[in-house]
């Protein structure tokens, strides 16, 4: 009988760079969102489809009435220092959960009118059909 005494370890890196490369292709598809909004359901919704020529920017506010600016919280006052230095035509996403009040919705908009910034889509769910 033939003894080794060694153990070819490439044909295992060839496996676990193949598994690596399945793996990094498939997590890029798994959105998860950090913020668990509930959007309010509508009947009369369109698909989004997301600019392809600039990123937009994404305002959440959350059950708790928590203000977020890319996923992380701001307040008002925060928010209004940012937002002047924005072109008129930037892309802005609102997400609001269906339990915030809508006093702190109306603040926001508000805000974002004052500075002319009126290109906004308000995201919502559409509602199952029975």
């Amino acid at each position: 009988m033939k003894r080794f005494d060694t153990i070819n370890v490439i044909p295992l890196i060839d496996v676990m760079l193949v598994l690596l490369a399945i793996v990094l292709t498939t997590a890029s598809f798994i959105v998860k969102d950090s913020l668990n909004i509930e959007l309010p359901e509508t009947q009369s919704t369109q698909a989004y489809v997301p600019p392809t020529d600039e990123i937009p920017v994404k305002f959440h506010i959350d059950q708790q009435n928590q203000l977020y600016l890319n996923e992380e919280p701001q307040t008002m006052r925060v928010i209004q220092m940012k937002i002047t230095g924005f072109d008129k035509d930037q892309s802005i996403i609102i997400q609001v959960d269906k339990k915030a009040e809508f006093g702190q919705f109306v603040e926001l908009v508000d805000l974002l009118k004052a500075q002319q910034l009126s290109n906004l889509t308000i995201l919502t769910k559409a509602k199952p059909t029975q």
